[in-house]
């Protein structure tokens, strides 16, 4: 507690320090304790213990044991993937942890009769605190006292004019006085405030549901029904096929037995294509970032593909927030050049007062750009929100500025065409001032006994109006193009709010619908057919945002609401996909998958693109690492009915799954594409892989199979012909994945082609460095067994053909799409 703060008189006396003392001890204080749902300790839980990383660990191990480390590398993408996951949500968790709308800093109380400074965690229920312009309103209070206090409420309600407060009326934390001051009696501390109840709503866990995970956990939950009996059969089939579990083991024969049924297991789990989602999220990210966009949850890039459905808050994402001077139209006789003028100066000073309040300052700004100065002044009746209006005396003349149905009701004669025209402005979306003058002696009590003298003449209209982003047509025009269905929900007056979404063409050509949100069903199936024809909702609360958001769900709309207060936070925390503007309210911001840091609304367009991007590309190159689970899957399966010894090590589909799958895949996702995501993903990765997958596994079985025949080869007993047998396998399951990529990657008249090329280079290259050709086993076969493996290749090729060929017309057939 500081020193005494020197403030207005006042009979109040406060707290004492007993009373205090009783408050404190009972925890009735201004704090809050609520933090994020998840620990450490569950978030790292949640990314360790995964199916897809518990297979891949315990592959890992049972090939370590065997000794056979070079063909443990792949579980190395387990680390990767762990540390992208857990990196994120540590972050999204610090973010919430840190969530306040209030911001802490120090008030001043009245206490034993004495004004005194406290910190903002140090007020009590109950204490007489003084809000004073500039100030954030710290806890709920009722007014005791007031000297012209005006409150911006919009972080709260979403209506973006100031409001004047009264005795006896209640003020929420979260808002903040603009003008004058008040002693306040607070009635509500810490986390039974307005605001700290928002925050506590908002602050709940909730993961970004990503269907591209979910289509990739759907893979691994049924490779698993099939990985595990499967890996006992191939250890079972391997052994025996090396003389059973006598001569394995004696023999040592066991291990490779292990090696060969992890090569089968390893091969059915498409690690790299969980690895790939969470790098190409991260990538979509940092470009993004690099616009001023911060995207808190990776898995919401993909959400942006799918939106169909934009909710938009007016103050603060079609409008800045702030107030401009518009027009200033002369009325009947004041239309000279002098009279214009002497309006425009007398506007001026009018506006003029200590502490203006946002039209004033708007009026002062414009005719400050004008050339406006200070005028002389004789006398001045500041605005009054119970006159709702204000006047100053120059000279002779007085001068009043207000609300024109006020104004126009004290004055003599029939003004009902100035109110028409006054309506007719206000329609338009503008906050319609009446500036009027009198000529005459003024009243030696004027300033303490303000009066409208009725024979006051009008002189001129002034519009003011909320500044709208210049951004903001072209972005909306956009999204009417990518179909995506835009509506503007406000707090504000549906008139006001519909004239703005007229001015930026929220519906094209099209006349908007805007509809009162007081008027709307509360049942949510009712409020979804409402919704369907409306395009504009003005007086709308926080949580008639929200229920809005849970409506549109009831029609599998896909939805993304953007908003700056604090009213916008529970509707961003329901909607699939929440955008916050960079000047929102901290826990706005917090709670919001994407912020757009320079709050600039036409960075959305790039959000989508990038989202769609993404999503487009990993539908396209999933496809890739699918072919090998559905080989992977045949070849087992081949291997344990027919009891053959495994065709190839993990080493192998290591080499070949990062230059046919791999690194072309990461390419392939990075390159442009805004096609929109359809949901279906899942079923047409499937379609497009089983053909490339079944050629491939027939391919492989059809050479192990025969191929030791024709050679007169022993496999089971000579380490050097089975060695042999992989490798001539090796290049079958390598022509098999060119082919694949050039399928994937097609059309190949471009970048793309070139790609293909490289990387069947690179393949070819690999096998003839010593090195590498060492590490993972690699041969080119010359002599006797090179006929019989061109022959092999060539059959591969006409396989692929033919499956292709029959896939495609089992395709045109149906319904679904078979080329992504």
């Amino acid at each position: 507690m500081s020193a005494t703060v020197s403030m207005p008189e006042t009979a109040e006396q406060g707290l004492d320090a007993s009373q205090i003392a009783a408050r404190v001890e009972s925890g009735r204080v201004n704090r809050s304790q609520t933090s994020t749902s998840r620990s450490i300790k569950d978030i790292v839980r949640a990314n360790v213990f995964t199916l897809f990383n518990g297979i891949i660990f315990t592959a890992m191990v049972l090939v370590l044991i065997t000794g056979s480390w070079k063909d443990a590398v792949f579980g190395f993408v387990i680390l990767v993937n762990m540390a992208i996951g857990i990196v994120t949500e540590l972050k999204a968790k610090r973010t919430l942890d840190r969530l306040s709308i209030l911001v802490a800093s120090n008030y001043v109380v009245r206490r034993e009769g004495r004004d005194v400074e406290v910190a903002h965690n140090d007020i009590v229920l109950d204490d007489l605190l003084w809000i004073r312009s500039g100030e954030q309103v710290p806890a709920d209070a009722l007014i005791v006292e007031t000297w012209g206090l005006e409150l911006d409420e919009s972080m709260l309600t979403g209506e973006s004019r100031t409001v004047r407060k009264a005795p006896g009326e209640q003020v929420y934390s979260g808002s903040t006085a603009i003008s004058g001051m008040a002693l306040v009696k607070v009635i509500a501390v810490g986390e039974h405030s307005y605001a700290a109840t928002l925050t506590a709503q908002a602050k709940v866990y909730k993961k970004t549901v990503s269907d591209l995970n979910k289509g990739i956990n759907t893979i691994l939950k049924f490779m698993t029904f099939i990985v595990v009996p499967l890996c006992v059969l191939l250890v079972w089939s391997q052994v025996q096929t090396f003389g059973g579990w006598e001569a394995a083991l004696a023999t040592g024969k066991w291990r490779q037995a292990t090696v060969s049924a992890v090569a089968g297991v390893v091969g059915m789990i498409p690690e790299g294509l969980v690895l790939l989602t969470s790098l190409n999220f991260a990538v979509a990210a940092m470009r993004l970032a690099r616009k001023n966009t911060l995207v808190q949850e990776l898995e919401s890039v993909e959400t942006l593909a799918r939106v169909d459905c934009l909710n938009l808050d007016k103050t603060g994402t079609i409008t800045d927030g702030g107030i401009a001077l518009g027009q200033v139209v002369p009325l009947d006789g004041s239309s000279g050049e002098t009279a214009q003028r002497a309006a425009k100066q007398a506007l001026f000073d009018l506006s003029n007062e200590g502490q203006p309040n946002g039209t004033g300052a708007a009026i002062l700004e414009g005719l400050g750009e004008q050339g406006f100065t200070a005028g002389a002044v004789d006398a001045r009746i500041p605005f009054s929100s119970a006159r709702k209006w204000s006047s100053i005396v120059c000279g002779s003349t007085t001068w009043i500025m207000g609300a024109p149905e006020v104004i126009v009701s004290a004055l003599d004669g029939d003004h009902a065409s100035l109110l028409e025209q006054v309506n007719a402005y206000a329609d338009d979306g503008n906050r319609v001032l009446l500036l009027v003058k009198h000529d005459g002696e003024v009243p030696g009590d004027y300033e303490t006994n303000p009066h409208l003298d009725p024979s006051s003449t009008p002189v001129a209209l002034v519009m003011c109006s909320e500044r709208i982003r210049t951004d903001a047509e072209d972005t909306l025009a956009w999204f009417r193009q990518q179909g995506v269905r835009c509506r503007v929900i406000s707090g504000d007056n549906p008139v006001t709010v519909g004239a703005i979404a007229r001015k930026v063409k929220l519906t094209g050509e099209r006349e908007p619908v805007a509809m009162d949100a007081r008027e709307l069903p509360d049942d949510i199936n009712e409020l979804a057919r409402v919704l369907e024809g409306v395009d504009v909702l003005g007086r709308v609360l926080p949580n008639q945002k929200k229920a809005i958001v849970q409506a549109l769900h009831t029609q599998n709309h896909v939805v993304a609401m953007t908003g700056d207060g604090v009213n916008d936070a529970l509707a961003i925390k329901e909607a699939d996909l929440g955008i916050a503007m960079g000047n929102a309210a901290p826990a706005t911001k917090a709670i919001a998958q994407v912020v757009l840091v320079d709050s600039k609304f036409s960075h959305l367009p790039d959000v989508v693109a990038r989202g769609r991007q993404v999503m487009a590309n990993m539908e396209r190159v999933a496809g890739l690492f699918l072919v090998k689970t559905v080989y992977s899957a045949l070849i087992a399966l081949g291997v344990v009915l027919t009891q053959i010894p495994f065709p190839y090590q993990p080493r192998h589909i290591t080499y070949i799954g990062a230059l046919t799958i791999g690194m072309p895949a990461f390419i392939l996702a990075l390159a442009p594409n805004t096609r929109r995501y359809i949901p279906g993903f899942l079923k047409r990765v499937i379609y497009f892989a089983l053909p490339g997958g079944i050629a491939t596994g027939l391919s492989v079985l059809c050479a192990a199979w025969f191929l030791p025949g024709v050679m007169g080869w022993d496999v089971q007993r000579s380490d050097a012909q089975l060695t042999t047998l992989h490798g001539v396998v090796t290049i079958i399951l390598f022509m098999m994945g060119i082919f694949v990529l050039a399928r994937v990657a097609s059309p190949l008249n471009s970048w793309r082609g070139i790609l293909v090329a490289a990387f069947a280079a690179a393949g070819v290259l690999g096998a003839c460095i010593p090195f590498v050709a060492n590490f993972f086993e690699l041969i080119i076969p010359t002599g006797a067994v090179l006929i019989p493996t061109l022959i092999a290749l060539a059959g591969s090729a006409v396989c692929f053909a033919v499956c292709l060929g029959i896939a495609h017309c089992l395709i045109s057939q149906s319904d679904t799409p078979g080329a992504m």
